[in-house]
């Protein structure tokens, strides 16, 4: 198949396209590279596919991977309608992966307008190419964020989850919301994938493994936010490649069922203790962290848990560790670091 990614300059964008090339894929990836975080790891993820740093800063220059044969990057934003509906209108493509998006639950308290331009207006471009160019298949990042302070657990995706507790959340229930519309208006087969706090390698440095990661090394305290009294469902990237492939295979059944709207939880169906995170942190670096205790922070939950009963109807399941998850990332890390 030929496959958009978008957002393939970033974490989930990054290890999905690696996959799909290995799989024997025709892939394009786009990214418009922001400065949310160090755009750096982003130019090193392209590097890793293939694809130079000098070519890669360049707006609308389609790059070939020197790695992959069936790999090409091109720098674009998801607001810009005009090039992204030529780039559609090219390609011809059989299957999106949106997974572009401004990240970020906090980032999202000081930074409104980035969130509405990225996530609401983008993925409305990313819509509407789809309805004109005949896709087979949109796939696009949603968010354990949509569950905001619901306490019953685990998460399904019947829930009620009319409450976001954060605009970043809002964002992403708007997303839902859009692509049920366009399923329903124009049958474009349409799967949101509700994440559960991926970690693992080339992982964002904004999120908990870095910045704990970070913080050991340099002799810095860990911000341990609710005083430590949260668990999150930590889920390792391959774990979320694996359930996504597993979706952009079901397209098919998706198509002759008539369900042409889905949602789905990417999780590992088993929350861990925040303190237990930091511990298996520190026994896989061979070092015990300095800690800041501090309240919960505006925007934050207390504990996510996935139910991923429906995802394992079609084969998925989660089989890694935490501490096979954490010991990967940490050589990882060490390697990248140059420890």
């Amino acid at each position: 198949m030929k496959i958009l990614i978008t957002g393939a300059a970033g974490f989930i964008g990054f290890h999905l396209s690696r996959k799909l090339l290995e799989l024997g894929h025709v892939v394009v990836g786009i990214d418009n590279i922001n400065d949310y975080y160090d755009i750096n790891l982003k130019y090193d993820r392209l590097n890793e596919l293939g694809v130079n740093k000098q070519d890669a800063t360049l707006f609308y220059k389609m790059c070939k991977s020197t790695s992959y044969k069936h790999f090409k990057f091109l720098r674009i934003n998801l607001e810009d309608k005009k090039e992204l509906s030529t780039l559609f209108e090219r390609e011809q493509f059989d299957v999106v992966c949106n997974l572009a998006a401004q990240a970020g639950v906090r980032y999202s308290i000081e930074n409104p307008d980035a969130y509405i331009q990225s996530n609401i207006v983008g993925f409305l471009n990313i819509l509407e190419c789809c309805r004109f160019n005949k896709i087979k298949h949109l796939l696009y990042a949603s968010s354990s964020s949509v569950y905001g302070a619901n306490k019953k657990v685990p998460f399904e995706t019947s829930d009620n989850v009319d409450n976001p507790i954060s605009l970043y959340a809002a964002t992403k229930k708007s997303n839902e919301l859009m692509a049920h519309t366009y399923s329903h208006l124009y049958k474009i087969p349409t799967t949101g994938l509700r994440f559960f706090t991926v970690y693992g390698p080339w992982g964002r440095p904004d999120m908990a493994p870095v910045l704990f990661a970070n913080a050991i090394k340099n002799d810095k305290p860990i911000k341990v936010f609710n005083n430590g009294d949260m668990s999150r469902d930590f889920t390792y990237i391959d774990d979320i490649i694996k359930g996504i492939l597993i979706l952009i295979d079901n397209v098919e059944n998706n198509s002759s069922n008539k369900e042409f709207y889905n949602l789905y939880n990417i999780g590992n169906g088993k929350p861990e203790s925040l303190m237990f995170f930091i511990e298996t942190i520190e026994k896989c670096y061979g070092k015990v962290a300095k800690k800041d205790f501090l309240p919960m922070q505006q925007g934050d939950v207390p504990q996510t848990w996935a139910s991923t009963k429906e995802l394992e109807k079609l084969g998925y399941k989660s089989s890694t560790s935490m501490t096979k998850g954490i010991a990967a990332f940490i050589n990882w890390y060490k390697e990248y670091k140059k420890i």
